[in-house]
């Protein structure tokens, strides 16, 4: 006997579904301190007569974005990024511009006064990777011009800040993270993305800098016995999960841009290795730190640190040969963390700071990173199209985050390995903390992409999951 079918969700206005996802009022509660605002409120929909809906309270529109959509959200992004970022060296005691390079000046510097976005960063390096992939998938130029008008102002004066720093030290505003090399932050995320810039164009002097990083990162980077890179902070011998992908990105390009298999090998160990101490076995999500002189160390499943994760394993197996002897490990690894990820996702479609935590604040750079990482898992097919609607209100949560004029809100600012709770509970949020941008506009890239992979009426086969009439 044939079940009964179920009746779908059909708005009555416009014949558009809007089933908008419930929030309680404890998911939006902020630390002290932080900065962030609620979205702005979205007007559910008329329900069904036959149903009954819930309260309402701010929360995502469950129903598929379109492609116009997500571009007009990365288009607010980039807009900004064009309009804030001042490509002047200054004196940076009186802040007066410096026009004369010819002798350096120790107290010159970039001009940082409205963030780093012309800086050497690492959460810089997400957004100009970001912004490429932004043009590869719309070709819209402009995104990929922003980042080759970053690089081509860092290479221009790199030499004027070589001479500074060999006359007075390095400095600050003078890339001193890309002229003294300490740790991966320094050079990783950046790294990988001035590789990917390389590829569009083949600028000796980016090819110089990314065989210098790799110099950095193969043999002078602090590593374990076993090879597994490591930090001498706050523990002598600490794992932090945000290193998976300051290194692994960049070694997987590494390896796709040389052809040197030792690479994508070191790529794939620190994934493997960093994985079996930080990886929860049963849930799939990821510890934030782990320390050698610790064996029952405190666990905290910090939200943007599994998202480095999840990025990570994304980047590399974007460009793991299909017969490499660990290649089916890795898969292993990224769909065990995608399973643990959806389950604790929230009911308005981010996630949270501490991810196992529903009392700790909805956290915006998280949420992006999981939903280019889950996206790009169905597009790529490392994952079932069942995990698609796990990405796509991903994006439309984080979609709501993006102010008019392009700043995005809600997410943590700059967070080290803690030994509490409570210091994870409490980072504030501020409007310019770059991790978020970055992973933002990676994730928007990849929906459309998604958007574009396969019939999702069809695929699905679902009644609740549908695409709007519009």
């Amino acid at each position: 006997m044939r079940a009964q079918r179920r009746p779908s969700l059909r708005g009555t206005a416009a014949g558009i579904l809007l089933l908008t996802l419930v929030t309680s009022s404890a998911a939006w509660a902020q630390p002290p301190g932080a900065e962030i605002r609620s979205p702005d409120r979205v007007k559910p929909g008329r329900s069904d007569p036959t149903f009954s809906q819930p309260s309402i309270a701010p929360g995502v529109v469950y129903t598929v974005p379109t492609e116009a959509e997500v571009k007009a959200v990365l288009d607010r992004i980039e807009g900004y990024f064009v309009r804030s970022t001042p490509y002047r060296i200054i004196n940076t005691e009186t802040n007066q511009p410096i026009t004369d390079l010819s002798h350096p000046v120790k107290a010159a510097g970039i001009d940082l006064r409205e963030g780093e976005f012309n800086d050497w960063t690492y959460s810089m390096g997400v957004v100009l990777a970001g912004m490429l992939q932004v043009s590869d998938v719309t070709r819209d130029s402009r995104y990929q011009d922003y980042t080759f008008r970053n690089f081509d102002f860092i290479f221009d004066h790199l030499d004027y800040f070589r001479r500074q720093a060999s006359e007075f030290g390095p400095q600050r505003s003078g890339y001193r993270r890309l002229l003294d090399m300490r740790e991966l932050d320094d050079c990783g995320a950046i790294g990988a993305a001035l590789i990917k810039a390389y590829g569009k164009k083949k600028d000796p002097r980016f090819r110089t800098v990314i065989d210098v990083v790799a110099d950095f990162i193969s043999h002078k980077q602090m590593r374990m016995k076993d090879g597994t890179v490591a930090r001498p902070r706050p523990q002598p011998v600490s794992l932090w999960v945000d290193d998976l992908y300051m290194s692994v990105p960049f070694l997987a390009q590494m390896g796709h841009l040389t052809g040197d298999r030792a690479y994508l090998d070191d790529a794939v160990r620190q994934v493997i290795q960093m994985s079996e101490r930080l990886q929860n076995r049963t849930t799939g999500l990821y510890d934030h730190s782990w320390f050698e002189n610790t064996p029952y160390d405190p666990h905290f499943y910090w939200g943007r640190g599994a998202g480095w994760a999840l990025m990570a394993l994304a980047e590399l197996l974007s460009v793991l040969p299909e017969d490499h002897p660990d290649r089916a490990r890795v898969l292993d690894i990224f769909q065990r963390s995608v399973q643990g990820a959806a389950a604790v996702q929230s009911g308005n479609g981010l996630w949270h700071q501490l991810l196992d935590k529903p009392d700790s604040y909805l956290e915006t750079s998280a949420s992006a990173m999981f939903t280019f990482a889950i996206a790009r898992g169905v597009n790529r097919g490392w994952l079932s199209p069942v995990y698609a609607p796990v990405a796509q209100t991903g994006w439309q949560a984080v979609a709501q985050r993006v102010r008019q004029d392009g700043r995005i809100e809600g997410t943590c600012v700059g967070t080290t390995a803690a030994y509490d709770a409570v210091y994870y509970y409490n980072r504030p949020t501020d409007l310019g903390a770059m991790q978020g941008y970055g992973p933002v506009l990676m994730a928007g890239a990849e929906v459309i992409t998604m958007l574009r992979s396969f019939d999702i009426e069809r695929t699905l086969n679902t009644f609740h999951y549908r695409v709007p009439k519009r």
